[in-house]
Order: structure tokens, then C-alpha cells, then sequence
């Protein structure tokens, strides 16, 4: 039984959308397929003109990691690294000077003060704020967010949107948020709604 069926979505350079629907309606499986992660069983995925999953494997990863930023939930943090070396991280395999992108990224989410302390070290709020900005190391064209409020209260919930918007807005990069917050999703011109796999304008 298919978890998606007849989703069609086009998004504009820029644009800022978010996707409600209950647990179990596909909401991550979306995610996941926009992000070149996971293949649809029918239709095209395009990003700029190009369908990713016509590339070969390592073509694939070096696409997902130039073009596609992902904020989760858990902000997956390596724990042994420091906030620098976890914003660098996407750099790793590419050439350029990422350092000083990563430096300016942080100071954008008010961190330039923490960037030789340890995950462990920091707030809920902090730890998403880094992965924001290793999300946006490379400038991608598409940035998606699983529930990223999902584990903070409400304050710094708050905080962690209004960085994701601001960031948004100062970029051309296209902004895709799932959540469960009707709060969240009311902050975005355009909200989507996922019932039993069919994808429809609020």
C-alpha cells in the first residue's frame, strides 16, 4: 500500500512552506524523498533541473551534500567535535575554505562565542541553532527541517523559527518544515497539509 499518492509539489527559489498531518501519514517519507534519500516508487524528484536519482551512488551523496541541508529533530551533533568541527563537517569532502563560511554562519545564530565547546555543553536551543548552520555550510538550494522544534519549549521553539525564517529570507534557499506545531506551521504564507498521503493547500 503506497504512503504517498499523487503528491505534487513545485516550490519557487526562496520560498518558505511548511507540512502538517498526523504521525504516520508519510510527512517524513516526503521529506525524505524531496532530500534524494529515499526514491519514490513512481514519479520524478527535480532540483534545479536535475532528477537525482538517475546519478550513480557516490554522484547521489556528493549531490545530497551540495545542494540538500537537513535539520532533524535531534540535532545529531557528533558529541566528540566541537561546535566548529560539527558545521564543518558537510565541508569535509569538498574543497574551499569552509572555515570562515562556518565561523559567519555562526555568528548569524548569535554562537560565535561557543565555537570550541562540546555538544554536551550547550542548550536544546544551541545544539539546533548548530545544526542549522551546518544545514547551510554549502549553501544549499534546499533545506529541510523535521519537526526542528519538536524537542524544545516553547521560548526557545520560538527562537529556533525565527532564525530559520530570517535565514531563509537573506538566501535563495528553499525552506521545507514538517512539524506537528500548529503554531509553527501558521508562521509560513504557505502550509500544506498530508492526509493518508494525499498532500493539499491549507
Amino acid at each position: 500500500m503506497p504512503i504517498l499518492r499523487d503528491v505534487s509539489l513545485t516550490l519557487e527559489q526562496g520560498e518558505a512552506v511548511s507540512i502538517v498531518g498526523p504521525s504516520g501519514t508519510g510527512k517524513s517519507t516526503l521529506l525524505y524523498i524531496l532530500g534524494a534519500l529515499e526514491p519514490p516508487t513512481s514519479g520524478t524528484v527535480t532540483l534545479d533541473g536535475r532528477n537525482p536519482f538517475t546519478l550513480g551512488e557516490r554522484e547521489l551523496s556528493a549531490f545530497r551534500n551540495k545542494e540538500v541541508g537537513f535539520v532533524f529533530q535531534d540535532h545529531c551533533l557528533l558529541p566528540q567535535c566541537s561546535v566548529l568541527e560539527n558545521v564543518l563537517i558537510p565541508t569535509m569532502v569538498a574543497p574551499g575554505n569552509g572555515d570562515a563560511r562556518a565561523r559567519q554562519l555562526l555568528e548569524q545564530v548569535g554562537l560565535s562565542q561557543r565555537l570550541a565547546h562540546r555538544p554536551a555543553e550547550l542548550s536544546g536551543g544551541e545544539k539546533q541553532r548548530v545544526a542549522i548552520a551546518r544545514a547551510l555550510i554549502r549553501s544549499p538550494k534546499l533545506l529541510l527541517c523535521d519537526e526542528p522544534t519538536g524537542n524544545l519549549d516553547r521560548d526557545t521553539a520560538s527562537h529556533v523559527a525565527d532564525l530559520l525564517l530570517e535565514m531563509n529570507r537573506s538566501s535563495s534557499t528553499i525552506l521545507v518544515v514538517v512539524t506537528h506545531s500548529a503554531e509553527l506551521a501558521s508562521r509560513f504564507s504557505k502550509s500544506f497539509e498530508l492526509i493518508e498521503g494525499r498532500l493539499k493547500l491549507r
